[in-house]
């Protein structure tokens, strides 16, 4: 049996930003790539390494802390649609996390975005997960 490749990636990223780590090595697909491209243009995470062998590749994202204390940037991740219950929003009804200064990942049939994007495009989506 296969584990969801999303909630994979959100419970590394989740993991290693509570024990502080420096990089989370994570499956690439193109989800998880398009999230963690989302995810440096939001300024979550620093970047992220695309490593290719024959068979798969993999991604090495870079965490992002701040201040001396190392507080993570990412504070919580929150999977909102998962394979047993998926969850669809149209553009005026994708909420606002913490008034703005949270994200929440769409899947539209324009691919991959945040909700501010999703609601200046007027599409809707099924809401991945949320970050703040």
């Amino acid at each position: 049996m296969s584990k969801d490749t999303i909630s994979d990636m959100l419970t590394r990223i989740r993991n290693a930003s509570l024990a502080k780590h420096q990089i989370v090595h994570i499956t690439a697909t193109k989800v998880t790539r398009n999230i963690a491209i989302l995810l440096v243009k939001e300024g979550f995470i620093e970047g992220f390494e695309e490593l290719k062998n024959e068979f798969s590749g993999s991604l090495l994202l870079s965490l992002k802390y701040n201040g001396k204390d190392r507080t993570p940037v990412i504070k919580k991740i929150v999977r909102i649609s998962r394979p047993g219950l998926r969850l669809y929003n149209k553009a005026k009804n994708i909420p606002r996390i913490l008034g703005g200064f949270g994200i929440s990942i769409i899947s539209t049939s324009k691919g991959l975005m945040t909700d501010q994007k999703a609601r200046e495009e007027g599409i809707g989506g099924e809401i991945l997960c949320y970050i703040w």
